[in-house]
C-alpha cells in the first residue's frame, strides 16, 4: 500500500505505524508495502521475488494494497475457503490499480462457485455443494473490499449479501453444527452463527471478535473451523460497524466493546451444551483492540486472545495529520483540517481507504469528525482490569505489533506474547499466509490453559 506523498522518511515511519493501528486491518494491506506517490503500481503476471526478500508480499500484486487483499484471500484456503488456480487467475485479469476490475472480477468468481455449487446441490453431492459455497463466501468479500465508502454503495451491500447468502447455503452442508441465532444487543438483536462439534458437550466455547472489515463468515476460517476440530463450540458475530451490523442494521463502531460481548457471554452461558468454566473471547486484527476492551469489564471469561493487539489506537490518530497541524486535532478549525485531510487522501489510496473506511463504520461524514472521536478507543489505564489468562500475538512484518508491547506490559494476569517471524512465513498481518502455525500455537496455549 503506497504512503502519501510526498512525505520524510521519519513520517513515513510514523505513518505507517499509526494507520495500522488506528484501523486495524483484517488484512495485509497497510501501509508497509511503499512507492512513491507519483509511481504507478503495476501488476504482475506471474508471481515474482517479493520486493523484500524476507517477507510474505509481492504475491500477484506490486500494488500493495491489491496484494495485501489477495493474500488475505489466500490465507484461508486451509481452512476451504479459497482455491489457489482460482484465486491467481481472477487476479491477472485485474488491471493495475483498476478498483472497477477488482469487483468486476471477483464477484464473477463467486458467481461461478456459485452456480456449480447449486448443480452439485440439485445432484444431491453435498460435499462439492458445500465447499463451492465456502469458496463463493470468500470471493464475494473480496469483491466488495475497496468499496468502503460513505454513502455506502450498493455494489457494496450487494457483496456482503451474496457473502451471507453463501454461507447460508453453505451452513447446513457442513460437517459441523451450524445455526444462524439472535444474540440480544439493545433493541436490536445481532445475527450471528452458532458452530458446534459432535456430541452434546458440555464444549469450550470461544466468542469471536472480528475485523475492521471482516464478516463474521470470514471469521469462520480465520479461527472457527479451527476452534470446531479442535472440540470447540464457536459464536461468530458481526458486531456494531461490521458485516451485516453495519450494512442491514446500520449500526457503527463504539468504542466500550463490552457492551457488545457481554449479551455474547450471557446467551453462552444459557447454553446447555457450553462448558461455563471454559468459555474464550478471541479478537483478531482490529479484534485484537475490541476483544481486549471488552475483556476489562467483562470477568466472565476464562481465556482472552487477542492477534495483532491494540493498546492506544484511538490517540495515535493525531499522526495522521501533518506535523504542523497535530497539536490541532481536538481545537483546530474543521474546515481547514477537513481540507488537508482530503488533500492527502487524493495523494494516497491507502489513506483514502482508511478514511473512508472510517468514516462509514463509525458514522461521520467527515474525516475530522471520525479521527476526533477515536481518542475513546484505547486501552490506556484500561488494560490492568483484565482478570484472566491473555494471550498476545503479532506478526513481525505487523505495524500494529508496535503497540502490542504496551499492552503486555500493562497486563497484570498470566500472560504470553507470541512474535511470528517473517522466515516461518508468517510475519504479516494476522500471520496472514501461515494460518495453520498460528492455529497450532494459540489453540496449543488455549488448551493447556483451559486444562484440556
Amino acid at each position: 500500500m503506497p504512503d502519501p506523498s510526498p512525505i520524510t522518511p521519519s513520517r513515513r515511519s510514523v505513518l505507517r505505524s499509526t494507520v495500522a493501528g488506528l484501523t486495524g486491518l483484517a488484512a495485509v494491506a497497510t501501509l508497509a508495502a511503499c512507492s512513491s506517490g507519483g509511481v504507478s503500481a503495476t501488476a504482475v503476471t506471474t508471481p515474482t521475488a517479493p520486493p523484500a526478500p524476507d517477507t510474505f508480499t509481492g504475491i500477484a500484486f506490486a500494488d500493495g494494497e491489491f496484494d495485501g487483499q489477495f493474500i488475505r484471500a489466500l490465507d484461508v484456503v486451509p481452512y476451504g475457503g479459497a482455491d489457489v488456480g482460482e484465486s491467481f487467475m481472477a487476479a491477472r485479469r485485474i488491471p493495475p490499480g483498476d478498483r472497477d476490475a477488482w469487483f468486476r472480477e471477483w464477484q464473477a468468481l463467486g458467481d461461478r462457485m456459485m452456480a456449480a455449487a447449486d448443480t452439485s446441490a440439485a445432484a444431491g453431492r453435498r460435499v462439492s455443494a458445500y465447499e463451492g459455497y465456502l469458496r463463493a463466501v470468500t470471493y464475494y468479500r473480496t469483491s466488495g473490499i475497496f468499496l468502503y465508502t460513505p454513502p455506502m454503495d450498493a455494489r457494496f451491500v450487494d457483496a456482503y449479501r451474496k457473502q451471507h447468502n453463501a454461507f447460508a447455503k453453505a451452513a447446513p452442508l457442513s460437517e459441523w453444527r451450524i445455526e444462524l441465532v439472535e444474540i440480544p444487543y439493545g433493541s436490536t438483536p445481532l445475527k450471528a452463527w452458532w458452530c458446534r462439534p459432535a456430541g452434546d458437550g458440555p464444549h469450550p466455547a470461544i466468542a469471536m471478535a472480528g475485523g475492521y472489515d471482516g464478516t463474521m463468515e470470514e471469521n469462520f476460517f480465520m479461527g472457527g473451523v479451527a476452534a470446531l476440530r479442535r472440540g470447540y463450540a464457536v459464536l461468530l458475530i458481526d458486531g456494531p460497524g461490521q458485516g451485516g451490523a453495519l450494512v442491514e442494521q446500520k449500526l457503527v463502531f463504539r468504542p466500550d466493546w463490552e457492551a457488545v460481548v457481554t449479551p455474547q457471554i450471557d446467551w453462552l452461558l444459557a447454553r446447555p451444551e457450553v462448558d461455563r468454566e471454559r468459555i474464550v473471547l478471541m479478537g483478531r486484527s482490529w479484534g485484537g483492540y475490541l476483544a481486549p476492551r471488552a475483556a476489562t469489564a467483562e470477568h466472565r471469561i476464562a481465556a482472552l486472545v487477542a492477534d495483532a493487539p491494540q493498546y492506544t489506537p484511538g490517540p495515535n490518530a493525531t499522526f495522521l495529520l501533518p506535523e504542523q497541524y497535530r497539536d490541532q486535532l481536538y481545537t483546530g478549525n474543521a474546515d481547514e483540517l477537513n481540507k488537508v485531510l482530503r488533500d492527502e487522501m487524493a495523494a494516497s489510496s491507502a489513506m483514502a481507504f482508511t478514511l473512508n473506511r472510517g468514516m462509514l463504520t463509525h458514522g461521520f461524514a467527515t474525516p475530522l469528525d471520525y479521527l476526533r472521536q477515536t481518542k475513546d478507543y484505547t486501552l490506556d489505564g484500561l488494560a490492568p482490569r483484565i482478570t484472566c489468562p491473555t494471550l498476545l500475538s503479532t506478526g513481525e512484518n505487523d505495524r500494529r505489533g508496535n503497540d502490542a508491547q504496551p499492552l503486555y506490559d500493562a497486563l497484570t494476569v498470566p500472560k504470553e506474547y507470541l512474535r511470528f517471524t517473517n522466515a516461518e512465513g508468517a510475519g504479516e498481518h494476522d500471520e496472514t499466509g501461515a494460518e495453520l502455525l498460528w492455529s497450532q500455537r494459540v489453540f496449543d496455549w488455549l488448551d493447556g490453559t483451559l486444562k484440556r
